[in-house]
């Protein structure tokens, strides 16, 4: 049996075009690579053509175009054939919903509020404006709902296998209530003149046992619709019928009669672009088609774990990973009701994996979680880029983005007005939803009803605004200490920037936020109320945060973009070696088996991109000559009109940075991902254009640029010196790599490797890091490994063996010292030379066995700033290793000795024995 924590993972990005029979095909290649679990992307039913896997329509179904059960049982065997585990990336925050292929979705379209599936969504049923009935708003039409009705794009549809009606919007089913159906049944027969036929009679007779405004009811309706499908000749004459709701050009009257059936719909059809300021109900942030479900609600927490549950029992899963944690009511709710679940499903007690998707904020812990073992790893990938980084480069590269942004190289403004900007357009209609409920909660009570619901917005805007990190985890029982004070310090900072008369609305805030507006003695507000907007407001700052930081201020704040990653802090200052190690040993005692990533599907750019950015910081005035030079060589190439130009200094700089992380001189593929790249970049920076309003000048001129300044005819100079550059990066960046992966695989925590990142991974955002990877050649290169010669590998680094053979090295280690890793301590090792100050050194000891590891930093010294592999004797210290024997020898070994070939070592090591002193004999 694989192990319970394990000892190395490998996430596979599992689509129609590598399935679960591809999987199993790459299962021999990750046993000889060293990987004890196989961590796989959603694999339940999804969206027909899902690209992720997180769109998802049925929890209870494998994903069909994967192999369906049938394909995931060959991967099961080949995985129990080398005892390999699986750990399955599970969604439990939202599913895929419109178009035609979510159950549970069109079930809540036809029968409304009423539909058993309505709890399972978060829906605000009585918030749409100018509506008799409470609905939900469809955000799916292209157009306004007016010009797409008189087109003749909605149409309504008769299923004769069914005997259902739906109206339809291209790929879009909208079930019309069968409440309706009498009326529409009504129509049809008269617009077919057919009601004298023996079917007409029968269907209007049919329509005619059924009056009232319910009826048929949800269990009259199966029996009408068998008995309207059993009509023969019906489907004929409904087919002839319904073009009395056939709406078009120069047919007012069925366009009428179609939107007067479509306005007594549980639903209310909009366009796409009123999803920001009107959707009512809850989104994976800002995607329409992803709604979020209630899992707090215990039959949806059940009906979405059915498949999950008979995986475990059936011992064919050992571990989950679960996704955006941040978006559930009650996450450690949640987390004990999974926990209970796993026991049962098991038998008993066994240890099983699970890891939460959490993004920390800095200086802030993880929140206790039954069951949990930690995170997927975005807080140490980050810990990990700190602590290589040149901290001496920092401040140049803060002064070259002053001058070239033209601000502060202070986060916080950016951050605040991207929060803003998301506020006013992607969130708005969340954001609506809680301030609506805080004036209702405020108009509940005589003593609080004078707080206007505009003053409420403005201050729970400005509450918003300043929150720190991504929620907090108020339970039904209140907040922890913790929360509770940083709601009042979140209070304390927003009320600072409001200037008009407070009169006691920022304590009603933190009270409605701390629930303490319900507690015993108070004042009588409504408790669900006041619960709910407690809860809520949780469930929004994450996607608040996630949205301003990641997915906008990333692409606005360019001072170094090896930092602007996931998780991280863009103008974070560097780690020092000493600070490094205490978070180490601190995550060795409180949580030493949770992951450890340096790359993911999520990451903004690949682990040798980043590692090769993270060395500008090395050669800052270099890099501020080549920019300079660089603008100038390329100002020609910028398209201008006026005072509008494209790129925009800002992200010319960043462009620069992102193609010095990518370039291979080899790839005829690199001006197209750089185009898209650039493009993606300019709509999620939402300042010259955006996803919700393209500036198609701009991105046409963005690319314009790219094509011209990458054209060898055009740019000669210029690229020449981007590749001179380039090459040098490339050397130090890939000694920041081995160092970076010798952390990962040796740190407190499990390792986890990306797909195909054993080779370097110079990728950039998704799409781009998704793309196929070629298993066959990285199977190949390590079969021809043998015995490693790591000189050989050394003079030949640029191909990658060199990365792969080191990351199969790391994987044997940690296998046979399995409790060294998983329980060890983890003890800092003294240095000392000229040099020291470029040495991370550490032990990881468990009983008598240790394993000693050192790794160089900041390069450019030692390898004539890249141009050079660092020899061994160019580095001057030593590390101490007193109280531990190893090959190389005992108390202190040189750097020298250590870097023999690589600027990176990993030493077998026992703990020295303490020899107690011997007692003499005494003769009598």
């Amino acid at each position: 049996m694989p192990p319970a924590i394990p000892i190395a993972t490998y996430r596979l990005q599992l689509t129609a075009d590598f399935d679960f029979d591809a999987a199993a095909e790459v299962v021999p290649y990750l046993k000889a690579l060293g990987i004890t679990h196989l961590y796989a992307s959603p694999f339940m039913k999804a969206r027909k053509g899902s690209t992720h896997g997180y769109d998802i329509v049925d929890h209870t179904k494998f994903n069909p175009e994967l192999g369906g059960e049938a394909g995931f049982e060959r991967l099961n065997a080949a995985l129990k054939q080398h005892d390999i585990g699986l750990i399955l990336d599970f969604v439990p925050n939202h599913v895929g919903v419109h178009f035609d292929d979510n159950p549970w979705w069109l079930d809540v379209l036809e029968w409304g509020s009423t539909s058993p599936h309505a709890a399972s969504f978060d829906i605000d049923w009585e918030q749409l404006p100018y509506r008799a009935r409470g609905g939900v708003l469809l955000p799916i039409l292209g157009s306004s709902y007016g010009q797409a009705l008189e087109r003749g794009e909605i149409e309504l549809r008769y299923d004769a296998g069914e005997g259902s009606f739906s109206a339809w919007y291209f790929e879009h089913r909208l079930p019309i209530a069968p409440e309706r159906y009498g009326e529409v049944l009504r129509t049809i027969v008269r617009e077919a003149d057919a009601a004298e036929s023996d079917a007409g009679k029968g269907i209007l007779a049919l329509a005619s046992r059924y009056t009232g405004l319910r009826h048929p009811n949800r269990k009259e309706a199966p029996g009408f619709k068998a008995e309207l499908k059993a009509i023969a000749d019906a489907a004929e004459i409904i087919a002839r019928g319904l073009s009395a709701y056939r709406a078009g050009e120069g047919r007012p009257a069925q366009t009428l009669a179609l939107h007067h059936l479509l306005e007594r719909q549980h639903y209310k059809l909009g366009h796409w672009r009123l999803a920001s300021s009107d959707i009512n109900y809850r989104r994976f942030f800002d995607i329409n088609n992803l709604a979020g479900i209630r899992v707090e609600d215990a039959a949806t927490f059940e009906a979405i774990h059915l498949l999950v549950q008979r995986l475990i029992a059936e011992g064919k899963l050992q571990g989950l990973r679960l996704d955006h944690i941040d978006g559930l009511c009650d996450p450690a709710q949640y987390c004990q009701r999974l926990r209970r679940l796993i026991r049962h499903a098991q038998g008993g007690g066994r240890p099983f994996y699970l890891v939460i998707e959490k993004i920390l904020g800095e200086h802030e812990k993880l929140p206790a979680l039954a069951g949990v073992h930690g995170t997927t790893g975005y807080e140490w990938m980050n810990a990990i880029a700190q602590v290589l980084v040149d901290g001496k480069g920092l401040a140049p590269l803060d002064e070259i983005w002053r001058q070239i942004s033209n601000r502060s190289p202070r986060l916080a403004p950016v951050l605040k007005e991207a929060k803003r900007r998301v506020l006013e357009t992607l969130l708005t209609s969340e954001f609506t939803v809680l301030w609506r409920l805080l004036a209702r909660i405020a108009n509940g009570h005589y003593s609080t009803r004078d707080f206007s619901a505009d003053s409420l917005r403005q201050a729970l805007e400005l509450y918003v605004l300043h929150f720190p990190v991504y929620r907090t985890y108020l339970t039904a029982s209140g907040p922890t200490p913790h929360d509770r004070a940083l709601i009042a310090h979140t209070i304390e900072r927003a009320r600072g920037d409001w200037f008009a008369a407070d009169e006691g609305i920022f304590d009603f805030l933190q009270d409605a936020l701390t629930m303490d507006l319900i507690e015993p003695g108070r004042a009588t507000h409504s408790a669900p109320r006041v619960r709910r907007f407690a809860q809520k407001v949780q469930q929004f700052t994450g996607p608040m945060m996630a949205k301003s930081l990641e997915d906008t201020t990333f692409y606005r704040y360019h001072r170094l973009l090896a930092l602007n990653e996931v998780g991280g802090d863009p103008a974070a200052k560097a780690l020092s070696t000493d600070a490094f190690h205490q978070m180490m040993q601190r995550r060795a005692n409180e949580g030493p088996h949770g992951i450890t990533a340096t790359a993911t599907h999520d990451t903004k750019r690949g682990e040798d991109a980043r590692a090769r950015i993270l060395a500008l910081a090395e050669i800052p005035g270099e890099w501020t000559s080549a920019v300079s030079r660089w603008k100038v060589l390329n100002a020609p190439h910028l398209v201008v009109e006026g005072e509008f130009r494209a790129p925009s200094a800002t992200s010319e700089y960043m462009l620069y940075q992102a193609m010095l992380g990518a370039w291979q001189p080899d790839d005829p593929d690199f001006l197209e991902r750089m185009q898209a790249y650039a493009l993606k970049a300019s709509r999620e920076g939402k300042q010259e254009t955006s996803w919700l309003n393209p500036h198609e000048v701009y991105e046409a001129g963005v690319k314009t640029f790219l094509e011209r300044i990458l054209d060898r005819s055009r740019s000669a100079d210029f690229l020449n010196a981007l590749e001179a550059l380039a090459r040098r990066l490339s050397l130090l960046g890939a000694l920041n790599s081995l160092s970076q992966l010798t952390l990962k695989a040796t740190l407190p925590g499990v390792p986890d490797f990306y797909q195909g990142t054993e080779f370097w991974d110079f990728s950039l955002v998704d799409p781009d890091n998704r793309r196929p990877v070629d298993f066959a050649a990285r199977a190949s290169a390590l079969a021809a490994l043998g015995k490693p010669d790591w000189a050989q590998l050394v003079q030949q680094w640029p191909d990658g063996r060199l990365k792969l053979a080191w990351t199969r090295h790391l994987l044997r280690i940690r296998s046979e010292f399995p409790d060294v890793f998983t329980q060890g301590n983890y003890l800092p090792l003294e240095t000392s030379g000229a040099h020291r100050d470029h040495i991370i050194a550490f032990a990881r000891q468990w009983e008598r066995d240790a394993v000693i590891v050192a790794v160089a930093k900041s390069f450019a010294p030692f390898t004539e700033v890249g141009r050079v592999w660092p020899k061994a004797e160019a580095f001057d210290g030593a590390v101490t290793i007193k109280g531990y024997v190893t090959d190389a020898g005992e108390n202190e070994l040189q750097l020298s000795t250590l870097f023999r070939h690589m600027p990176v070592a990993v030493l077998k090591a026992k703990v020295a024995a303490v020899l107690k002193p011997t007692r003499k004999r005494v003769r009598a």
